[in-house]
């Protein structure tokens, strides 16, 4: 029975002292020019220092003209190559590992840009408020994003992150292909479950053979994208088995999209009631992942429920998110026993009874939290304290000017 304090080996051989990870949020802490600088230095030192055995950064972007939000560092060659170093010695200098979650937004790119198309396997709106309709991507295209994803992770490497972490989750690019609801597709990427999968596995394979064999090569897997129609369960167990058969070195599970924010906690009740979100889907696939080590993301708040999903062999890593952001040390705090619980911090948007006329409020809170960590983030990275008193009224001004000053750039020429 695996224990918190057990280290872990990768099948790649990268040794991770403890089974708690620093799961990916997104920093959005880049400079003027998408490369990482002194804040995200300051924020990873600190992480670092809490204890985890693991720290997956947040959305880093294959392509500049195609963010999830100002601030996604890019990585489309080396020209960034000292401050990368900069932010993996900060990682290591604490003792922990750090891989690199490399990503595309696909149709969820720059959405209050104005004039800005984003791409898409298929021309799919998201059902958000002023959602621009994607182009569909040619097959030329396609390979060229592949590529992109494969010189990401090389350069990565030679930074001196110890792995990737390819996002499959959340509605974003590879998710868009992975789903029959945003892949309306005929050709060799589309029609089929075998080929909606073909994208994801041509990244893997093509990432492979970039980096050397003690390179982690990860992945983080919706369960479902709880959409009517869309990724199911079943569906995503047949995509385990086709990476457990990539021989793929860590699978992280997670689940939802921006439309249906399950991974910040906007599940069903009875879902939530539970402490880990995902673990049940996690012990589902235990067979089809074989070999490879399951990282579960989501709901994780007591050491005893931490304890229990370990030892019960459900997962290999616990992952914790949105309580690093107000507990940096979280891991040290439960490793040493000083908490039995971890506090994450829950606003509402006001005004419910008018908001709920022209908006759904479920994805209104989960899009308002998502950017109260993200402010609680940007006042680490400065070396400020968490401000737990922010209120949903300063989250809201603060995330239209953090995402809202894009739309006023003049209208670019690429698609």
């Amino acid at each position: 029975m695996a224990s918190l304090t057990d280290p872990l080996d990768l099948p790649c051989g990268l040794r991770l002292p403890n089974r708690l990870a620093k799961a990916a949020l997104s920093e959005a802490l880049a400079d003027a020019d998408n490369s990482p600088d002194d804040r995200l230095v300051t924020l990873y030192r600190r992480w670092a220092q809490g204890g985890y055995g693991l720290l997956v950064t947040g959305n880093i972007m294959v392509d500049r003209r195609h963010l999830g939000e100002p601030g996604n560092v890019v990585i489309e060659d080396d020209r960034a190559l000292p401050q990368l170093l900069s932010w993996t010695k900060a990682a290591h200098d604490g003792g922990a590992a750090i891989i690199a979650q490399l990503n595309h937004p696909g149709r969820q790119s720059n959405l209050l840009e104005i004039g800005h198309t984003p791409v898409a396997p298929s021309p799919v709106a998201l059902s958000l408020p002023g959602a621009a309709t994607p182009r569909e991507l040619t097959g030329a295209e396609i390979e060229d994003i592949i590529e992109r994803f494969a010189a990401a992770a090389q350069v990565c490497e030679a930074a001196g992150f110890d792995g990737v972490q390819i996002h499959a989750a959340h509605g974003y690019l590879v998710t868009q292909f992975l789903s029959p609801l945003t892949n309306l597709r005929e050709d060799e990427w589309g029609g089929d479950a075998a080929r909606r999968m073909r994208f994801l596995i041509e990244v893997i394979r093509r990432v492979r053979g970039r980096v050397t064999p003690s390179f982690a090569v990860a992945v983080k897997l919706n369960s479902a994208d709880f959409q009517r129609g869309g990724f199911t369960e079943d569906d995503s167990r047949a995509v385990v088995a086709a990476l457990a058969a990539e021989g793929v070195d860590l699978i992280e599970v997670s689940g939802g999209n921006y439309e249906t924010p399950a991974m910040s906690g906007s599940e069903a009740s009875s879902t939530r009631s539970r402490e880990a979100y995902f673990l049940e889907y996690a012990r589902s696939v235990r067979a089809e992942a074989g070999q490879v080590p399951l990282a579960v993301t989501g709901g994780f708040r007591t050491r005893e429920g931490m304890t229990d999903a370990l030892a019960s062999g459900d997962c290999d890593i616990v992952g914790i998110a949105r309580p690093t952001v107000t507990t940096t040390d979280a891991a040290i705090a439960i490793l040493e026993g000083r908490v039995d619980t971890l506090v994450t911090h829950e606003i509402q948007a006001g005004m419910r009874r008018a908001l709920g006329r022209v908006a759904d409020l479920k994805t209104l809170d989960g899009v308002l939290n998502l950017s109260w960590n993200t402010d609680q983030m940007h006042r680490l990275a400065r070396g400020q304290e968490p401000d737990l008193g922010r209120g949903p009224l300063r989250t809201a001004v603060s995330m239209v000017r953090r995402n809202g000053r894009v739309s006023l750039k003049p209208r670019r020429g690429i698609a």
